[in-house]
């Protein structure tokens, strides 16, 4: 296969490696080649099975919007947009397009979402809270990895309020704790990256996964798939 990678940061050249590893082709597309999405054209975009996106908020909107219209297949682990997602839905149900989106790529993390939601049912009387550390550079706060364990505990618990603590230092690729607290015990859910493979490791294997396939899924929905 051959992909294209949106973004030359850190994750994105991760990316490109991993999909080496795995035997396809890529090409990686930074800022200044694609200022205003000057080089998503419809002729560019059909040569490759895949586009995955790992830029900035705003950058990923114009990428989106530039991909979908085409009929492209695109994977985003961007975050920090979501408020237009539903815009990019529509968009990329109208054009026929292949539209898998996520918080977090990690197959661990998706096994984080999971117990956070046993653990709601658990201890629903336990005071809950996320803190959540990441590189100095991240754009957004929270995470949207945060935000989707804490969406993941009050599907199972609407009526728990969840705190999430924001921490920017360093070069963290992530670090994510979910404490369940009483006043007897604590009990506590940690996720860290050591890494930004696992991420990739995960777009890769996504894009495999939607190329050729036309629809919209959030990467939770098909994890297990891979």
């Amino acid at each position: 296969m051959l992909f294209l990678v949106l973004g030359r940061g850190k994750t994105g050249r991760v990316i490109a490696d991993v999909a080496h590893e795995h035997g396809h082709g890529v090409r990686v597309v930074g800022e200044e080649e694609n200022r205003n999405t000057m080089a998503l054209t419809a002729p560019f975009l059909a040569g490759f099975d895949a586009v995955i996106d790992f830029t900035t908020p705003e950058a990923a909107v114009a990428n989106m919007r530039a991909c979908l219209a085409t009929g492209a297949r695109m994977v985003v682990g961007t975050t920090g947009w979501y408020q237009h997602l539903n815009d990019m839905r529509t968009l990329a149900a109208r054009k026929g397009a292949g539209f898998l989106y996520g918080t977090n790529f990690s197959i661990g993390v998706q096994a984080v979402y999971r117990l956070a939601r046993e653990l709601a049912i658990a201890v629903p009387s336990y005071q809950f809270k996320i803190t959540e550390t990441h590189h100095a550079s991240k754009k957004d706060a929270p995470s949207g990895t945060a935000l989707s364990i804490r969406q993941a505990v009050q599907a199972a618990n609407p009526a728990l309020n969840v705190e999430i603590e924001s921490k920017r230092e360093g070069d963290v690729a992530g670090v994510h704790v979910l404490e369940a607290r009483s006043g007897d015990e604590l009990i506590e859910i940690r996720h860290e990256a050591f890494s930004r493979r696992a991420f990739a490791e995960g777009a890769v294997r996504a894009a495999e996964w939607i190329a050729g396939k036309t629809g919209v899924w959030d990467f939770s929905e098909i994890a297990d798939q891979l």
